[in-house]
């Protein structure tokens, strides 16, 4: 088990890090998500060793992590960290860039590369130079490189922000199924919303260096408590509650995703449309209440300055 107890961590006199506290078991997906700055790839060098922290402490087994002031080289053998710059050798061959943290001993050497390479969908560069490889390319042959030793510990940092979407859910799907059935623990820094809503035991959200929320992907997006929390799954609605219920006097919003607002008849909440976009299986609507503009779900698009009624369905 990895037992992260109460971090903290400053660069200088401010905090990047406040207090972070989380455990998880071999085999699971953690998720980290939050903005930009917010310390998701601080915390995943911290775990690793790279970076040494006066407060608080990082356990593995109920074994005290030193960090990197006590090792000669910074970094836990037993664990991977793949950052977003990919590592890679350019002048060398993907076989020979994968090939690295496998035993020339090994007789299975080459079998063991193919699988790997099968695994992030690049069975036919076995012999390209990763000079001449795509971005997204190299960041699949750095997944590759760094689950070749198989650690029990894996850390990746925004691991397919450089690859396409078309590519990208085939290999989510490989990837963390791969990591499944070898019980490597796995935590994922990320932006993406499907990385951690499909693929996620645990998902830690961070805001400005704080854990803000610490729950299942499914607990969080179904229990709407926070703009910033749930932005990161979907468009959000704040709306204040006089626009739904005129007669109210009390000042508070609610807070719903476009999916939760039907159109219905005259009975509900005027709004004007503003525009339609089109998603594939339906349009997201933007429309104009009162001083207030939301995001609904239609099958059909509707037409700009139509006036329309919604309300409001959890």
């Amino acid at each position: 088990m990895l037992k992260v107890e109460n971090i903290s961590f400053s660069y200088t006199s401010k905090e990047v890090l406040k207090n972070i506290s989380f455990s998880a078991n071999k085999g699971d997906y953690i998720a980290v998500i939050g903005e930009s700055g917010c310390g998701k790839s601080t915390l995943l060098e911290i775990v690793y060793g790279l970076l040494h922290i006066e407060k608080g402490a990082v356990y593995w087994n109920d074994k005290k992590l030193r960090g990197p002031n006590f090792a000669l080289i910074p970094g836990e053998e037993f664990m991977k960290y793949l950052p977003q710059d990919f590592d890679l050798m350019p002048y060398s061959t993907v076989e020979e860039n994968i090939g690295k943290h496998i035993s020339y001993l090994d007789p299975n050497r080459l079998k063991r590369i193919k699988e790997l390479l099968e695994v992030v969908d690049m069975s036919d560069y076995l012999k390209t130079k990763v000079i001449n490889l795509s971005g997204g390319q190299k960041q699949r042959v750095a997944l590759a490189k760094v689950i070749a030793k198989e650690p029990e510990v894996l850390l990746l940092d925004e691991p397919f922000s450089h690859i396409d979407n078309f590519r990208k859910n085939k290999l989510r799907r490989d990837l963390f199924r791969y990591l499944k059935s070898k019980n490597i623990l796995c935590i994922v820094a990320t932006h993406d919303a499907t990385d951690a809503l499909s693929f996620a035991n645990e998902i830690l959200v961070i805001r400005n260096g704080e854990l803000v929320a610490k729950n299942t992907p499914e607990t969080l997006y179904n229990n709407l408590t926070s703009e910033y929390i749930g932005s990161f799954f979907n468009e959000v609605n704040e709306i204040p509650l006089v626009e739904i219920e005129p007669k109210s006097t009390l000042n508070e919003t609610i807070l719903c995703y476009p999916n939760q607002l039907k159109l219905t008849d005259k009975n509900g909440i005027k709004a004007t449309i503003i525009a339609s976009y089109f998603k594939g299986d339906f349009y997201l609507v933007e429309a104009q209440l009162q001083k207030t503009i939301v995001f609904f779900e239609n099958f059909d698009k509707i037409q700009v300055g139509s006036e329309i009624y919604l309300k409001l369905v959890k």
